[in-house]
């Protein structure tokens, strides 16, 4: 697995792999390398018989800041690249459902965009108490896609889900343990730890019995498949309307942004 650019892989203890997105400078955000190789990877990850278990992070204080804008400008721009990064967006998700290997998300700072759909879909999330998860797609004037629509009503119900969603209201490590969209929640400065931890017993445990386990659980996620690829569909057509550009405007300008 060497051959990733934006993502870092290294054995974290026996058996355990740790994938850390890297981009520092920028708070991990996603770029088009990244949004590839964030969909690749589970596919190695599951054909690799010495991995039992995974840990995913973003290096430094933040798990990952969402969509590199640049990306989301071309997306706009150009339909080929558009279809790309729509199958890569569907990847993500279904690669890390189908997964056979047990996943732990420890989720540090700003958890927003691709990013975020790894850390919620993780089968372990250990979020710091001061993390900060956000689905931003309203926000820039297009359908919450991605992951949501698979994950959050079934983690958090549907009134939660609604609320911060539509609105983009963020949510504190704490509240996200509160409301059941994350396994755990622990001081910011043990998150790594623990989720290591988590993963050690994952991999020290029956492979065959926690693969099993994963894959009957995940028939819940496999039943939302057909709301996920409407709110996907949802999402990539908003990206050819008028809003997606006073969005990524406001963005840039660090401003609330001004629908008509």
């Amino acid at each position: 697995m060497k051959h990733y650019e934006k993502l870092k892989v290294d054995w974290a203890a026996d058996g355990v792999l740790r994938i850390v997105i890297s981009e520092p400078r920028r708070l991990n955000a996603v770029d088009m390398t990244g949004h590839r190789e964030l969909a690749e990877i589970w596919r190695d990850v599951d054909r690799d018989d010495d991995v039992r278990a995974v840990v995913v992070r973003g290096e430094g204080e933040a798990f990952s800041a969402g969509g590199d804008l640049s990306m989301i400008e071309e997306m706009m721009r150009d339909h080929a690249t558009r279809m790309r990064i729509f199958t890569e967006a569907r990847d993500i998700v279904y690669n890390v459902v189908n997964c056979s290997k047990p996943v732990v998300s420890a989720i540090q700072g700003p958890a927003v965009g691709a990013g975020l759909a790894v850390a919620l879909l993780a089968d372990v999330s250990v979020a710091g108490r001061s993390a900060k998860i956000i689905d931003g797609h309203t926000r820039l004037g297009v359908a919450a896609g991605d992951h949501a629509a698979i994950v959050w009503p079934l983690l958090c119900g549907l009134a939660k889900a609604k609320y911060h969603l539509l609105l983009c209201e963020p949510v504190t490590g704490e509240q996200a343990e509160a409301m059941g969209l994350v396994s755990l929640c622990v001081d910011d400065d043990r998150v790594h730890e623990k989720a290591l931890e988590i993963a050690s017993r994952l991999a020290a445990g029956s492979a065959e019995a926690i693969r099993l386990t994963k894959y009957a659980l995940n028939n819940w996620l496999r039943l939302a498949g057909p709301s996920f690829d409407a709110s996907l569909a949802m999402e990539f057509l908003g990206f050819t309307g008028p809003d997606v550009a006073e969005g990524v405007q406001a963005v840039r300008d660090k401003r609330p942004p001004r629908f008509t």
